[in-house]
Parts: C-alpha cells; sequence; structure tokens
C-alpha cells in the first residue's frame, strides 16, 4: 500500500499539468523543479521570521530527518524564545500513511479485511492533515516554529530568496498573480521534495538487506526479533509491522494507528508548567475536529521505528531519551509504576499523570502492558538489550559486506 510514492507524485502533477495545457514530459519536469525547489526551501532559514529557523533544524538529514538533539520540544518564533509543544517526528518513510479515518480496514495489518482497527492514519502526531503540503503549512505559520503570520508573508520570503527564479520558472508558476496561488505552489514543492525516495524512504537498514538474503543478523538480534513479534514477550509487532506487505512491499513498522499509551508527563516542556494544561493528541488542543470525542484523548500517532535508534527524544513528549528506557517502559509500566511515575503527598503513585484521570480508560493494556504492580515484566534485563540490538537493524545506511568479506 506504498502511496504517494515519486512515480505517483508525479503522475498526480501529470494530471494537474494535463488540466493547464501541459504535456506528460512537462508534467514531469515540473514534478522535478517542485522537488529540487522544495529542497532548496527545506533548508533555507530566512523563510522564518526570525531567520534563524528552517525545516531542517528541525528535520535534520543527519538524524534521519528527525530533531538533532535530545530536547524534548524545539525553540523557534519571532526571537527563538518560544517552545514548542511536541517532539519533533521524523519524516522519512511518511510516503505510505493512510488518509486519516476513525474507521480503517485493512488485510495487510492483521490478514482481516473485515476488522475494524479504529482511528488510523493521517500526518503529526494527532493525524490531523493527510497531504504533505498541508502538513508543510502547519510549521511555516506556527508562532513557536517558524512564525510567519500569514501565507502572503511566506510567498514575500521566497521572492526575496536566491531561488525566486525557480518559482516563476515553473511551468504556470510565472503567471501566478495570486499569493494564495503561489502559497499553495510553495507548499507543493515541499510536498514533491518529501516524495524523494533516496532522502525520504532509502530502505536501506541492515534489516532490509537481511529480508533481502544480503546480510546476516547476529545472535541478540535475532533473539531481539524474536522478541519483538512474540505476543507474549515484546509483542512489538502488534503495531509495528515488520513483515511485508501482501504486494511485497517493505514493512513499514508502523500499523498507522493512534493509540493510548499513558507515557509520564515531561515537566521539562514549558507548556507543562501549568499544570492544568494537557496535551490530549485527537481530541486537542492541536487537533479541533475531534474536540468532543472523549473516547479518543490521549491518542497518538504510532510512528515508524525504522531509524529510531538515532532519536534522542520518544514518545510525543520526548520524555525518555534511550531506546532502552523506552523497552522497559513498555515491559516495566504496569507492573513498577513507581520507577516512571511520581508520588503525591501520601506516597501513592500518580499513574498516567500525564492524562486527566477521567480518560485513564483509553489506555492501551495489551500486552506487555496490562500486568499487575509487583508481577513478573514481560521482558528481563537481558532481553531488553537483545531488543534494543534488533531495533538498531532499523537504521538506514547499512553497507553489506561483498563475497570477499570486504
Amino acid at each position: 500500500m506504498l502511496v504517494l510514492l515519486w512515480g505517483a507524485f508525479a503522475t498526480g502533477c501529470f494530471a494537474q499539468g494535463a488540466a493547464q495545457g501541459l504535456s506528460r514530459a512537462k508534467a514531469f519536469r515540473r514534478a522535478r523543479a517542485l522537488s529540487e525547489l522544495g529542497r532548496k526551501m527545506f533548508f533555507d532559514p530566512s523563510l522564518s521570521s526570525s531567520g534563524a529557523v528552517s525545516c531542517a533544524s528541525c528535520h535534520d538529514p543527519a538524524f534521519a530527518y528527525g530533531p538533532p538533539n535530545s530536547m524534548p520540544v524545539q525553540p523557534g518564533g519571532k526571537d527563538m524564545t518560544q517552545w514548542g509543544k511536541r517532539a519533533v517526528p521524523s519524516l522519512r518513510y511518511l510516503q505510505a500513511i493512510p488518509q486519516f479515518t476513525e474507521h480503517y480496514f485493512d488485510a495487510d495489518s492483521n490478514g482481516d479485511d473485515s476488522i475494524d482497527n479504529g482511528p488510523t492514519g493521517g500526518l503529526t502526531w494527532d493525524g490531523r492533515v493527510d497531504r504533505g503540503r498541508d502538513q508543510a503549512r502547519l510549521p511555516l505559520l506556527s508562532p513557536y516554529e517558524m512564525d510567519n503570520d500569514s501565507p502572503a508573508a511566506v510567498v514575500a520570503r521566497v521572492r526575496k530568496a536566491s531561488y525566486a527564479s525557480d518559482l516563476r520558472r515553473l511551468p504556470a508558476g510565472g503567471a501566478i498573480a495570486e499569493r494564495k496561488d503561489a502559497f499553495n505552489l510553495i507548499l507543493s514543492a515541499f510536498e514533491a521534495w518529501e516524495q524523494d525516495s533516496g532522502e525520504f524512504y532509502p530502505y536501506t537498514s541492515k534489516y532490509d538487506a537481511w529480508l533481502a538474503g544480503k546480510a546476516s543478523l547476529s545472535d541478540r538480534e535475532g533473539r531481539g526479533l524474536r522478541l519483538f513479534s512474540d505476543s507474549d514477550k515484546g509483542n512489538c509487532a502488534r503495531c509495528h509491522i515488520a513483515t511485508r506487505g501482501a504486494n511485497g512491499t517493505p514493512p513499514q513498522f508502523t500499523d498507522y494507528g493512534l493509540v493510548a499509551l499513558g507515557v509520564p508527563r515531561n515537566n521539562k516542556i514549558p507548556a507543562n508548567s501549568n499544570p492544568g494544561w494537557h496535551d490530549l493528541g485527537m481530541c486537542g488542543p492541536e487537533r479541533v475536529d475531534l474536540r468532543s470525542r472523549q473516547e479518543y484523548c490521549g491518542r497518538f500517532m504510532t510512528p515508524t521505528l525504522r531509524n529510531v535508534a538515532v532519536r534522542k527524544a520518544f514518545f510525543h513528549n520526548g520524555v525518555f531519551h534511550t531506546l532502552k528506557e523506552v523497552v522497559e517502559f513498555y515491559a516495566q509500566r504496569d507492573t513498577d509504576p513507581e520507577k516512571w511515575y511520581p508520588r503525591n503527598d501520601s506516597g501513592t503513585v500518580l499513574k498516567f499523570d500525564d492524562l486527566p484521570p477521567r480518560y485513564s480508560g483509553n489506555i492501551d493494556n495489551v500486552l506487555p502492558f496490562g500486568r499487575a504492580a509487583g508481577a513478573k515484566p514481560a521482558l528481563t534485563d537481558e532481553e531488553i538489550r537483545d531488543l534494543v540490538a534488533f531495533l538498531e537493524t532499523l537504521t538506514d545506511g547499512f553497507l553489506p559486506m561483498n563475497r570477499s568479506g570486504n
């Protein structure tokens, strides 16, 4: 189900171009020109009000287009003193995410297309947009990111940039007079760039090489894979699908679902200094169309685990900083809650402290969750190390040895 691949995007551009009287060849050239323009804008800090923030500032290519540091949220705004409210996600492997739906049916994820998988799809942590161009709009206009006060302000900055002529040379680009239309073209350029397969979905991890028969997993990595898939142990593959799709496409290591995990509150996020403020994911505050749906409060996107080992801040609030911590949390959230959550003055553990108690019924309790406090965790310390070793095989850039062993 790989949608919005470069060919699909270019084909879409062809259909759009045909409506503008462009030939197929010109439409494909337009798609590539859009991509190149998007690449230049992606790395340009002059598109921000501060002149200090580009898309690449938070989505660093050296970190799989994710954050380059361990901060839970990143600074921005006119004077770089405004702080985001969520951890920066990676932009890699978004090309197969389906449009958001509350009721998702897909035999690839469970072998039965009659099963309702619930809320699934969409981009961002809460799934509130479906297209790359709509996602690109968010940071450009966010007051705590690039902080443009209007689409017209973005257009004005692009028209002053060294690559402004690239916009004018696009078929139909020079004829655009309305700033709203120019802004849409700019957003399309970002979307085109993020369909570059070599940059955004290269499938060059050791695990991909192993699937292709070009590499071997170590004993520890192999044990980790088995734990990853074992429903009585890690049970990670329940949401982070590790097998090829029905049509042979590479595993995406996500089912695109939105789930409430009850991760601890991160008091290093400035917004959390207000004890009454909560990030409720699907039901707000960033997403507004589902605010009345209390059953969705606390649900966030299940991200791909590809390149997870290069991250330094995990989950939507960046509360953890190592893969070992993350796997321990899954294994010990319910068996050792005192390890993860604070206590009140009477000594009671305040479990799920980042979600108002009335929404605690939304939290996932499927294994490895759901064990009683004081019970044996699903994973031992050694098994946690094995599982982390397997997750490290999902990092792109692996170079298989040739037959001579070099």
